[in-house]
């Protein structure tokens, strides 16, 4: 049986040298980062042209504005995108730093640069809603890889960390604000029907960003508080074969110490645990919740 010393969890089985694996170097990194920004920027693009593009799906953003820019004037999406996109970064650049700089150019270039060149493929659909989700998972794909290489397209996340900076407003709340403008802007120049596609669209592409960010692989975390902490603590060591962690902790009514037990372990080890819990102490309180990203020494790093 695998060794393992208290205050540590084993969510996926250790390889025989996890623990002096080298870390990726610094050049590697910009590499892998790179790739990811490619890959994710191309499928953003082939996205946008196949599916939101011809059916005036505007689910926020720059890729937004150009798609009601372009059904105002005619002008193609990719202009409009670099004309905003340029500004932006400079602004950005001038009031957050070299640091950003770094992180958002060739971003802020690129993802114009792949839309204007996909932009004569044609949709394979003409169905509103089916386009408004393909292009949601398209995009969210695409976007989840680039914030995996911890990169960034530019576009108006720009403007909301900008907006996040000397206003004190929430980023998440910046984004949305501003993406329901261009989602509203939709409504109006384009049809109402358009803004509803464009917040499923939006939907999807949010979680989307969260499945490719964390996976399907969701842990479970259970918190067991009991009277014999040690035997428990045995029996989750030994026979479930996982680790843990103690936290002191005190009751609310009698203020008295209790030992709460901290265990992290899959979907398939919920019942094995309960099991042991019931039969080692059958009055033990166990709270058992989902957990969707494990990272640190014990743990497949992501």
């Amino acid at each position: 049986m695998k060794k393992q010393q208290d205050g540590q969890h084993s969510f996926t089985k250790h390889q025989p040298n996890s623990r002096t694996r080298k870390p990726i170097g610094a050049k590697t990194e910009a590499v892998i980062s790179v790739v990811l920004l490619l890959i994710g920027s191309f499928l953003i693009a082939i996205s946008f042209n196949l599916f939101l593009v011809p059916l005036g799906i505007a689910s926020g953003g720059v890729s937004g504005i150009s798609i009601l820019v372009q059904h105002e004037w005619g002008i193609t999406p990719a202009y409009t995108q670099w004309a905003l996109n340029i500004p932006l970064f400079l602004l950005g650049l001038w009031l957050l730093g070299k640091k950003f700089a770094l992180k958002t150019a060739l971003g802020s270039f690129l993802l114009p640069l792949l839309v204007l060149f996909t932009s004569h493929w044609h949709a394979p659909t003409d169905n509103a809603m089916l386009a408004s989700i393909y292009g949601g998972i398209g995009v969210g794909a695409g976007l989840g890889l680039v914030f995996r290489g911890k990169a960034s397209t530019g576009g108006l996340d720009l403007a909301a960390q900008l907006l996040h900076k000397f206003t004190g407003i929430r980023l998440g709340l910046a984004v949305a604000c501003f993406d329901g403008l261009v989602i509203t802007a939709a409504g109006i120049l384009i049809a109402p029907e358009n803004a509803l596609y464009a917040l499923v669209g939006l939907f999807v592409t949010s979680k989307t960003i969260d499945f490719v960010q964390t996976g399907l692989a969701t842990s479970k975390v259970a918190f067991v508080i009991s009277d014999k902490p040690e035997e428990l603590s045995k029996v989750v060591l030994h026979d479930l074969d996982r680790g843990l962690t103690k936290l002191d902790g005190h009751g609310g009514y009698t203020g008295e110490a209790r030992t709460v037990l901290m265990v992290v372990l899959g979907q398939n080890e919920v019942s094995k645990l309960k099991s042991l819990v019931k039969s080692t102490d059958p009055y033990a309180f166990v709270i058992i919740s989902d957990t969707t990203e494990v990272l640190g020494e014990g743990f497949q790093l992501t």
